[in-house]
Order: structure tokens, then sequence, then C-alpha cells
């Protein structure tokens, strides 16, 4: 007598359209339930991560989240911004390890432009504490250099040396193309993993040019010289702490936020509040941690929703493989019958619906998987270029791996409806033979 498993893959065959179908219905039902664990377990690693090294994020009050997002993320706006001396009042601060400034506002072809220091490539960190570091290049020490991130780089092909135009706005609405003012590659970052693979990085006086008021000027001769800026640029000025030694040499009057590294992360509390507390001008000192908490509470209904709904979808998948075993009992009968004739017991026939059910669901979950990873390996660059995510298909697998033992465990599981059914059928049909 052929095995069960013989059978099951015989019976499987004869009724292989439906039994495609059925597959193909739990394959969407995985795509779907693994597709969105994954979209969700990377959103909310790439997030962490791209805040990860950052202590304090001061910019003007506001709400954490906004703060958070516009700085971190490029992502909407901090308001009217924050004076110098803001930002040497926070330098100072003797709990105070590194405070790098920060100035936005302008796209680079829909892309963020980032006013800071070369400071900013010392002291940032991704990832659990790594360093940015450089495919080609070095940071920016003119005015006109400019850093790009890896994704920027790819996608437009540009290289060390190679020019580019900035523009006023953000996102994609371009509200002032700087084409007077250009600024030259000086070094491309390796690739995060997160936002600053979108960000293009300027010093803070080329930031600061692009929005001066220019005036033209006449030589003795007569002839209009290039277009110079009203702002005063002070490069004598330094700021003078006991335990900072950072000279700058362009003080714009405005930027849009600090990053804030502690010497002892023990005082977060005490800095943040001296902060808010700042009697020149209102501040908001955002912890990122907790702003990604305040931010995954407001998105965690939406988030329950999804995943709610694509447990249905699973759970459809699985209740349509039952309707296929279950609507074929009838029709089976009488190959029921031929199989008690010839010594099957009604517990190998009860396992032999198990064991078709146990095929189907798992050919859908590898589909399923199989549907995913390419469909994965065609949108990843859309999700890197226009979201920052970076889907980690193998570290997520291992994640998921509770999750697909489930869906087998429940396809297993329903299957116990029909075959219970065939169990007792095969039993009557034992005790009155028919054919």
């Amino acid at each position: 007598m052929k095995t069960t498993l013989s059978l099951a893959v015989g019976s499987l065959w004869n009724r292989r359209f439906v039994a495609a179908l059925t597959v193909l219905a739990i394959a969407l039902s995985v795509f779907l339930v693994i597709g969105v664990e994954r979209l969700r377990v990377s959103a909310k690693e790439s997030f962490a991560n791209s805040a990860s090294g950052i202590d304090l994020i001061v910019a003007s009050r506001g709400n954490p989240v906004q703060v958070l997002m516009a700085t971190v993320f490029g992502v909407g706006s901090t308001g009217p911004g924050i004076d110098w001396d803001t930002y040497e009042m926070v330098e100072a601060l003797p709990q105070v390890a590194w405070a790098v400034p920060i100035a936005m506002g302008d796209n680079h072809r829909g892309y963020p432009v980032v006013g800071t220091t070369p400071a900013y490539f010392e002291h940032f960190r991704h990832s659990n504490g790594r360093p940015l570091a450089f495919t080609s290049g070095h940071s920016f020490s003119e005015a006109d250099g400019a850093v790009i991130g890896a994704e920027i780089a790819t996608r437009f092909g540009y290289e060390i040396g190679a020019t580019i135009v900035n523009a006023h706005g953000a996102g994609e609405v371009a509200f002032d193309l700087h084409d007077e003012a250009p600024f030259v590659v000086a070094g491309i970052l390796m690739s995060t993993g997160t936002t600053v693979d979108r960000m293009v990085f300027v010093s803070l006086e080329g930031f600061d040019q692009l929005h001066a008021e220019k005036t033209k000027s006449v030589d003795p001769f007569g002839q209009e010289t290039s277009a110079k800026y009203d702002h005063a640029e002070d490069a004598t000025d330094s700021v003078e702490a006991d335990h900072h030694d950072h000279d700058h040499a362009h003080e714009p009057d405005k930027i849009n936020a600090i990053y804030v590294g502690l010497a002892d992360r023990g005082a977060v509390l005490s800095i943040q509040r001296a902060i808010s507390e700042y009697p020149a001008e209102p501040l908001s000192a955002v912890l990122p941690a907790m702003a990604l908490i305040e931010l995954w509470s407001i998105t965690g209904a939406a988030e329950q929703v999804i995943v709610l709904m694509a447990s249905a979808v699973a759970l459809a998948g699985i209740v349509a493989m039952v309707v296929m075993l279950s609507a074929s009992l009838e029709v089976r009968r009488r190959e029921f019958a031929i199989l008690r004739s010839v010594g099957a017991t009604p517990f190998r026939i009860f396992s032999l619906i198990v064991l078709e059910a146990g095929l189907v669901t798992s050919a859908g979950l590898l589909l399923g998987l199989v549907l995913l990873g390419a469909l994965t390996e065609m949108l990843e660059p859309v999700l890197l270029s226009r979201f920052g995510l970076q889907v980690d298909a193998s570290a997520s697998l291992l994640r998921e791996s509770w999750l697909l033992l489930a869906i087998l465990v429940a396809g297993l599981a329903a299957s116990f409806v029909p075959a219970l059914r065939v169990y007792r059928m095969t039993l009557a049909d034992g005790l009155s033979f028919r054919l």
C-alpha cells in the first residue's frame, strides 16, 4: 500500500486547480502578514538608528515629535529658529561633551540639505553607536564644499568633484534655485540605512550665503564685481569655555537646532530643564528616545489596525483551505471507502487529511516568502530613497520564524475539522460498507 505522503500528494494533484488556488490564497496571506511585520519593524529600527547617538535636540519650543521629525528626518519645520548665542550657551554648559549646530530649509532635487560643521561627522552616531565613515573623499573644508549620503550618490551618480545646486524649500518643492552658488562634492558617506543616506551636508557659511541678500559693487574701472553678501563673516570670534575648544569660522544669526552629546547622561533631565527655562528665548530640549515613544503611541492605533487586517487575511486563507478540504469530502467518499477496503484505518485517513493540509499550508508559506522576497528586492531602492527604510530580509526571517510556525500550526489545527468528519465518515462506512 502506498505511503500516506504519496497518497496525499496524489490526491492534491488530482485536485490541483483548487489546491493551487488555496495555496495562492495562503501565500498572499503570508505575504501580507510578513510584509506588514517587516515594514513595521524596519520603520522602528530605522527611526531608532537615526537618532541613537544624540542625547538631546535643542530647537525652538514645539512638540517633541515635530522637533524630532524636522531635525533628524527632514520632515516638517522647527519654527523660527534659534539664535547663535543660544548655541554658544548650550555648548558652554559643563555637562555638554559636544554640540553640533544644524541649519535646514533647503533641498537638493527633493532631498534635505543640512548646514552644519565638520564636527557633525565626528560626533554623530547611528545604529547603536556606529560612527559615520566615508567611502571616498572627506568632510568639507571650504565654504562651497558638500558631503552627500550614499543614496544620493548612487541615485544621481555623483562622484568627488561633482557640482551640485541646491534650492530653497523642503521636499521636492523648490521656491528658488540657488544656481548662482553651486557646491562641490568633497565627500561621500558610507551607507548607514538611516536618513543620513538621503541628505546633503554643507558648511554653515555656505548654507548662510545661499540666503543672504546680495548686493552688487562696482570696481574703480566701472565693472561690476562678483556679488557680495550683506552678512558679515566674523572669522575671528571663537567660543571659549573651560572644556571646549571649537573655533567657528562663520557664525550665522540663526540656526534650526542643536544636536547635543552629554558627558554624563545621568544629568540629562537637569540639562533639559535648564535649557527649557532659558530666559533669552523659548526652547525645547527633546530626548530622541522619549520622542520616538510618543511617536509610536500616536501611530500605535493605526499600526494595530494594519496588523489586525493582515491577521484577518491570514485567517481567511486558512478558512479557504478548510472549505476546500470539507467541500471535497462527499466527492472523495468512494476514495476513502476503497482505502478502508485495502486495510487503511480511520486514523490513517484522518492523518491523510491533516497531511494534505500541512502540504498546502507549507506550499503557501514558501510561495508567500518567495513573493515577498522578490517584491522586497524590487522595491527596496524606492523604500530607501523615499522613506529611508532598509529591509533586512535575513534578520527579519529570524524574528518571523515564530509567526511562520504559528501560521503552520494554525493550518494543521484547522484541518482537524474536516479530518474529524472523515474519521467519523470512514468509521461509519466501515461498519456499514457501501460503494
